[in-house]
């Protein structure tokens, strides 16, 4: 049984006093619902669960009214076994996508104060709210939900805190990893690097280690995240979001410079796409990695808003995309003609899921830095190099510190802790530990 870091969050939520209800937010197949199912039976006498999507007449219950009495009625009545008592009993309404009505319901249940509500949600950026329904601000509390980051990863393949307190005070201190633990790391990650976090594939990697079944599993998630693109998306824009999608492989193999949408289409524009991808993000299965004016804080004020990258959330659904072969590859450490790109993707997906926005910077100079963040209080180069490699761009900031006001850089790769002045290496597996602002 996989160990999740929303439980933790979702047990924090039921000891708040004044707590509203909650929203997990999140791609298709990332656990929601499991471990909102998990976290209620424990902590609640009663659950009452509702899944608009497999059930949509449940919608019926709040299309009359929207007052709390009137909607448990209605509910009792299509639910025989539902057992409603004040204070005991928790509302789980899984898939609130396909019912506005039930998410507008959620002001009213904050208000009235009797049960307590937990809502899941797959498609909450893309899908639209028509009619009356309107979304609850101020009534809701919204928390995204990711798949398995590295670190739950970690614990899924047996990695105990002991071991992590352990790498967080090698880092900490700038001392070497223990020989031993850093040859087992560096696996962990390569595994991590094509099974990604999907929990149903993480499950069955765990099970039985065989790539085959891992694949099928993660190439039929890709499957249903394209029919969701021609299932839910404006009519007039399936076709787009499906060429967007495509070519993201495509996008990082070339080692692009930034998201071209001529790669998407032979003369394609951003004004005929950039709604497609917008619509791929919200659906929480890409993160925009934009690029920076200049390397400095605040980041969020140095972003160029039309010159970007775009990394897949999960490196192994990314991985999955790639030519028959690669996964192969990537765990015998050869990457050949993809070169840095699996490994940017990766270090993207632990990033991504940390809950940091990308950032990368990149001049018509010829200086690139692969990303930049916010780490210490100071605007920080992140390198990342699959094999070890030269890091020139990083040496000429760091040696202009009047023009670049950058606090340092971290070189992340196939590599062990240590420090040369300003910069600092660290073995790629760390990165999940970059937690600092």
């Amino acid at each position: 049984m996989l160990r999740r870091k929303i439980e933790t969050r979702l047990l924090q939520w039921r000891q708040e006093p004044e707590r509203k209800p909650i929203v997990i937010k999140g791609c298709r197949q990332c656990g929601k619902t499991f471990s909102v199912m998990r976290f209620a039976r424990q902590s609640f006498q009663h659950v009452v669960y509702l899944n608009f999507m497999q059930e949509p007449n449940l919608a019926n219950a709040f299309e009359d009214s929207l007052n709390v009495d009137t909607i448990i009625m209605n509910l009792s009545s299509m639910i025989a076994t539902a057992v409603f008592e004040p204070g005991e009993t928790c509302l789980i309404f899984d898939e609130i996508q396909e019912c506005p009505r039930a998410r507008t319901s959620l002001k009213f249940f904050k208000i009235d104060g009797r049960y307590d509500i937990i809502a899941t949600g797959s498609l909450l950026g893309v899908k639209g709210y028509g009619g009356s329904a309107s979304i609850p601000v101020g009534y809701e509390t919204v928390v995204e939900m990711f798949p398995l980051d590295f670190e739950e990863f970690l614990w899924a393949n047996g990695v105990s805190e002991q071991v992590i307190e352990y790498l967080a005070e090698c880092l900490h201190h700038v001392t070497p990893v223990n020989t031993a633990l850093h040859t087992r790391m560096r696996q962990l990650l390569l595994q991590y690097s094509v099974v990604g976090g999907m929990p149903e594939v993480v499950s069955s990697f765990i099970a039985y280690h065989d790539m085959n079944k891992v694949l099928s599993i993660q190439q039929s998630i890709v499957q249903g995240y394209e029919e969701d693109m021609v299932k839910y998306a404006p009519e007039n824009d399936k076709s787009k979001i499906r060429e967007c999608f495509e070519s993201i492989p495509r996008q990082l193999s070339r080692e692009n410079k930034k998201f071209q949408f001529s790669v998407v289409r032979p003369g394609g524009k951003s004004a005929h796409y950039l709604g497609s991808l917008q619509w791929i993000e919200d659906a929480g299965i890409i993160r925009r990695c934009r690029n920076l004016e200049l390397p400095d804080l605040p980041l969020d004020g140095n972003a160029i808003e039309n010159v970007f990258k775009v990394y897949m959330l999960d490196t192994g659904l990314f991985m999955s995309m790639l030519e028959q072969g690669t996964v192969a590859s990537v765990l015998q450490g050869n990457l050949y003609g993809y070169k840095g790109a699996i490994f940017e993707n990766l270090v993207a997906d632990i990033f991504s899921k940390m809950g940091r926005k990308l950032y990368y910077y990149r001049k018509a100079s010829g200086l690139e830095i692969d990303f930049v963040m916010r780490y210490k209080g100071s605007s920080t180069l992140i390198e990342v190099k699959s094999t070890s490699g030269d890091a020139k761009s990083v040496r000429t900031i760091l040696s202009n510190p009047d023009k670049y006001h950058v606090g340092g850089a971290i070189k992340l790769g196939d590599y062990n802790i240590g420090r040369v002045d300003r910069l600092l290496t660290l073995p790629s597996y760390l990165a999940f530990l970059l937690r600092e602002y």
